[in-house]
């Protein structure tokens, strides 16, 4: 299970986890394209957070790693051996032919920092530079590529510009609308489509964590990595209490504001907190979706403007530090002023 600062409670770290579902035909797209010789350099793995982005590229790197030869390699993937010598290093970092980056932990702090750096990326060109005499692949994982700062971006950039024989880059993006243009017109685009109930069920199980999708399946929106917040973290009793406040426009129940407020604000709350802006952001993106989709367009012009100041009001208190609780009081102004 989870033993890193950066992974949720009940997940397996995707170098490690031998089991992918709901994207079976993203995994027989990789493994034709590999084994007839037609694979892009690049491959842009895109869809939302948590659906299973990072499993799939470990997974098909590992199909890689196990068959150099692309001719002999199978049409499928197959559930990697864990006991297996290349599974065994992979899983544990230890893979000459693989390089995970992401966003680095802050020594000082022991909290992983907020953006991938440019020196991470160095690391990916000094990596294809290196060669152990074999010819064999080296293949370079971006999880994701959305935290890149713009001065890793455009070194990523230069390195996906002149790629080096015998290199694939398997670049993940939540949100590929915020990458460079230019990195996005250099990769191959493979997109996830969020996991259905079915499939999610399957994942819970395979995680061991209990969860009534009957009711909660909508809320996680296709997302086993939202469906562990809601378990393990309280996303539950949060997405209810917002929706609770906004269903009635509770905008002078002070009180109830002020608890969701205190609640989110503790420090041991970071992961709730988070979970409780994006699930704000997506709530009102998908009234404006829903008036417009009416025909109503004054007001969904007026809420596409409320998310975007709900949005930005989230990043300014990220940005300068703001105080958790005010910042939740705030922004029910917003939304219901």
């Amino acid at each position: 299970m989870a033993d890193r600062p950066d992974m949720l409670d009940g997940a397996i770290p995707p170098e490690a986890n031998t089991t992918l579902f709901g994207h079976s035909s993203a995994e027989h797209f990789l493994a034709e394209s590999y084994r007839n010789n037609h694979l892009h350099h690049a491959i842009l793995i895109e869809g939302p957070e948590g659906i299973g982005k990072a499993t799939l590229a470990f997974r098909f790197a590992n199909h890689v790693i196990s068959h150099p030869d692309p001719a002999e390699a199978p049409d499928r993937l197959s559930d990697p051996d864990p006991d297996s010598s290349v599974s065994r290093q992979i899983s544990s970092g230890a893979s000459h032919n693989i390089l995970h980056i992401r966003r680095p932990l802050d020594e000082k702090s022991g909290k992983v920092k907020s953006a991938i750096t440019v020196d991470e990326v160095r690391r990916v060109g000094r990596f294809f530079n290196q060669t152990d005499g074999s010819g064999n692949w080296r293949i370079a994982v971006i999880d994701p590529a959305d935290d890149l700062n713009r001065n890793a971006a455009n070194a990523l950039l230069k390195v996906l510009e002149e790629p080096p024989k015998h290199a694939i880059f398997l670049v993940l993006s939540h949100a590929p609308g915020r990458l460079l243009p230019t990195i996005r017109s250099r990769c191959m685009k493979l997109e996830l489509n969020p996991l259905d109930k079915p499939d999610m069920s399957r994942v819970l199980e395979h995680l061991g964590v209990r969860f009534d999708l009957d009711s909660g399946y909508e809320n996680t929106e296709g997302s086993a990595a939202r469906a562990l917040v809601m378990a393990n973290y309280g996303g539950i009793d949060i997405a209810a209490a917002f929706d609770s406040l906004m269903d009635r426009r509770a905008i002078n129940d002070r009180a109830e504001i002020h608890k969701l407020a205190q609640a989110l604000a503790s420090k041991d709350r970071e992961v709730a907190y988070h979970f409780f802006v994006e699930h704000v952001i997506e709530h009102v993106r998908t009234q404006a979706a829903e008036l417009a989709m009416i025909g109503d367009m004054r007001r969904a012009a007026e809420e596409a403007e409320k998310a975007t100041a709900v949005a930005e009001h989230f990043s300014r208190a990220e940005t300068y530090n703001l105080d958790r609780t005010q910042t939740v009081i705030n922004l029910f102004s917003i939304l219901l002023g």
